[in-house]
């Protein structure tokens, strides 16, 4: 509150009770700097439930003591407290990328709750922000890179995901079917699946298998020769 609304705040308390009421103007320019200095950072009122002036009538109808400054900073705190104790951050919208921008946006939503011009958000952004419509900003993102897994990161995670890779090695060369969408009669594979490289013991009995990053030559040729049934 500047010194005008503390000002008005001050002869709506002295109407609930003229104990407060000061004639002397040396009392009254005491008295404004006195609260002044200690509510000067409440808000007389904000959007979303907040009024100090509703502070004080709840003091009057539960203590039969003059109102002190402390009696409006206190609710105040409590509202305060209150609001962002039942806030859970939404994701940002700013560039995760960019953090300054990040924080700035998480630090501007908080004070915003905190001081009563925004709503408190109650659900995660996960489960909140649910839409039909892709952000402009990530769809741009997503032109930019090509795709939401980096290609360090496609290359570090190929012999984990060798279908995938298989795949992606195929529509690579261009103009190849893909091979997985049948199954390999060479070692078994399932539509879908990986072909498998056999490993043998020295006694000739297999020992294991691996997943292959490129199919066996026999399912791409069979792939080859339903495509066009396919097509």
């Amino acid at each position: 509150m500047d010194r005008r609304e503390i000002a008005a705040l001050l002869a709506y308390i002295g109407r609930l009770d003229p104990r407060l009421a000061r004639t002397d103007q040396g009392d009254v320019r005491e008295q404004l700097d006195q609260w002044h200095e200690l509510l000067g950072d409440v808000p007389m009122a904000t959007p979303h439930g907040w009024d100090a002036r509703d502070a004080a009538r709840r003091h009057y109808r539960t203590s039969p003591y003059p109102i002190a400054p402390a009696d409006i900073g206190r609710p105040w705190d409590t509202y305060r407290r209150d609001r962002i104790g039942r806030h859970v951050d939404p994701t940002p919208s700013a560039d995760p990328d960019d953090q300054a921008a990040w924080t700035a946006e998480l630090v501007s939503t908080r004070h915003a709750v905190a001081t009563g011009s925004a709503q408190p958000m109650q659900d995660r952004a996960i489960s909140s922000r649910r839409s039909t419509e892709i952000d402009p900003k990530l769809e741009e993102r997503l032109r930019e890179v090509g795709s939401c897994i980096p290609p360090a990161a496609r290359a570090a995670l190929a012999p984990y995901r060798a279908a995938r890779a298989a795949r992606t090695a195929a529509a690579a060369r261009g103009g190849q079917p893909d091979a997985l969408s049948i199954g390999c009669e060479q070692c078994g594979a399932q539509p879908g699946k990986p072909c498998l490289r056999r490993k043998l013991g020295p006694s000739g009995a297999m020992r294991a298998t691996t997943p292959r990053t490129i199919p066996h030559g026999s399912r791409l040729t069979a792939a080859q020769a339903q495509q066009p049934a396919m097509g």
